[in-house]
């Protein structure tokens, strides 16, 4: 069975619908983080991490807008809002702080003029714990992620507005 990534509120290429967008930079979202289901985690699987990133921000390294790690083994789902203080976030789990500045789930918010993609992805982990704090930078939990992956899956979704 192959490692899998879904969500009730969209598929692939889809517009990210409006309860994952950010409430503010000009945005009026309701700043939700999606519900997420995964299933086919390979044999071995000691922990979970869930990333959403956008690599079209201008900034020159994208954007993190949600970073999640250590969600136990056992754990194959998040509900919807479980990233934005909503109740559901797996005990032992930790958010770290994504580019807004603070740990939690950070929706959409692109400036006008080209539509990006959001990458929600999930990875299968060969150890229980990485060691991370919820000040850790999005890229520390890359370096960390990439040296302990077994899988990973991913959904993208598209969001962005008309120019200015």
């Amino acid at each position: 069975m192959a490692f899998t990534l879904t969500s009730p509120a969209f598929i692939t290429g889809d517009v990210l619908p409006q309860a994952q967008v950010y409430n503010g930079m000009g945005q009026s979202g309701q700043n939700l983080s999606p519900a997420l289901t995964w299933k086919g985690a390979p044999e071995g699987t000691k922990s979970f991490v869930v990333t959403v990133y956008d690599p079209d921000a201008p900034t020159g390294s994208g954007w993190w807008h949600w970073v999640v790690v250590n969600i136990p083994p056992n754990v194959t789902t998040l509900p919807e809002g479980a990233g934005s203080g909503r109740g559901g976030m797996p005990e032992g789990a930790l958010q770290i702080r994504t580019d807004f500045g603070v740990p939690g789930y950070g929706g959409a918010a692109p400036p006008p003029g080209r539509v990006h993609r959001y990458v929600f992805t999930v990875y299968a982990l060969d150890v229980p714990k990485l060691e991370a704090s919820a000040d850790s930078s999005p890229a520390l939990v890359g370096f960390m992620v990439h040296h302990h992956q077994l899988a990973a899956a991913s959904l993208t979704a598209l969001y962005g507005g008309p120019a200015k």
